[in-house]
């Protein structure tokens, strides 16, 4: 692991040689390459060189317990040794994780897609509280959210919604949401006060760039409509409304949120390149590597990842056991303390499947 630490400190040098490099100054996209380059490798280089530091101090007090020291000095000492054995141990586990491969996602905006599935009414006001759950979630970390397209029920839930989260790092958080979530409650359309159990599923997208899919005009179909809100009811008289059919996978978009029929376009083939993109990288995944995906963060969306209890007031992530008894705070967008959970038994995962 030293040596492949080394290597990394020696790239990192590399770049920071080539950043100051007037030449690579006046090459705008290549600066910005090498600059994104050496911001990834600073945390596993800082590591680095804090974990060689504490190791030197070491090696350096331990000698001194050679030499002849008063008690106080001994004290002193032993006191560092213990601070920098704990340290260097800290230390010893976080490299590994930081040497992980990265995801290239990370860092990129996401597409999330809700749909209402077992449970009628009940499971559109489900994936209502879902979309607010994450809209809440994207507040509190001072990201965006954009609607992209939905299908709203008349007691206030969702059949469908589409909706884009612009924020740095949203993919890294948001990709472990993929999945069916299932509501164990009553409904309000529920007289005899039995307990129901529906679902919703979600799918989590990362924002496809335009240099990754190309689209030829000749393989889209594009059709306009009148937008229509619940019941039925026109928002406008006018074809704003697009609706998209990639004709070579025969994946279908369609906006209406904006007034624009151009703004709808937009954001129907944001869309589109995203699931596009997804349906392209789940393939090569299933093809080549279906045996080393774990089961969390797998992106299966067939798969029941986590059940909400409202009677004991819980929620489950079934990927790895863990139960929370904070359901409110949870719907409420605080998200993080389950997201962390996922993302430390990813990397235990993935750390496992490397020795």
């Amino acid at each position: 692991m030293l040596e492949k630490l080394q290597a990394v400190e020696d790239k990192y040098r590399e770049l920071e040689s080539l950043l100051a490099d007037p030449a690579t100054m006046q090459d705008v996209a290549r600066w910005q390459r090498y600059n994104k380059e050496h911001a990834q490798l600073e945390p596993v280089v800082t590591a680095y060189r804090r974990y060689s530091e504490v190791t030197r101090t070491l090696a350096e007090d331990k000698a001194l317990f050679e030499e002849s020291l008063d008690s106080e000095m001994r004290q002193l000492v032993e006191q560092e040794v213990a601070d920098l054995t704990a340290e260097q141990a800290a230390l010893a586990q976080r490299i590994p994780v930081l040497l992980l491969p990265r995801d290239p996602n990370d860092e990129k905006n996401v597409i999330v897609e809700i749909r209402g599935g077992v449970g009628g009414d009940e499971a559109a006001l489900f994936a209502g509280d879902l979309f607010r759950m994450y809209a809440r979630y994207a507040e509190r970390r001072g990201w965006s959210v954009e609607l992209i397209d939905s299908n709203a029920t008349d007691m206030g839930g969702f059949k469908e919604v589409v909706f884009l989260v612009n924020g740095a790092g949203a993919y890294s958080r948001l990709k472990y949401e993929s999945g069916t979530h299932r509501v164990q409650r009553v409904p309000v359309t529920e007289s005899g006060g039995r307990i129901h159990t529906s679902a919703a599923t979600v799918a989590v997208l990362p924002e496809a760039e335009e240099v990754e899919v190309e689209l030829d005009p000749k393989d889209l179909r594009i059709d306009t409509y009148c937008a229509s809100g619940a019941g039925g009811q026109y928002v406008n008289r006018t074809e704003t409304a697009i609706r998209i059919t990639h004709l070579p996978t025969g994946i279908v978009v369609q906006c209406q949120d904006e007034k624009s029929q151009l703004k709808n376009k937009e954001k129907a083939l944001k869309v589109l390149c995203a699931r596009i993109q997804d349906a392209a990288q789940q393939a090569q995944a299933d093809a080549v590597a279906a045996d080393r995906r774990s089961q969390v963060g797998s992106g299966d969306r067939s798969q029941r990842i986590r059940t909400y209890n409202f009677p004991q007031g819980r929620v489950t992530d079934h990927r790895i056991g863990l139960t929370l008894h904070k359901i409110d705070a949870i719907l409420g967008g605080d998200l993080d303390e389950l997201l962390d959970a996922l993302i430390t038994a990813d990397q235990a995962e993935r750390l496992k499947q490397q020795d």
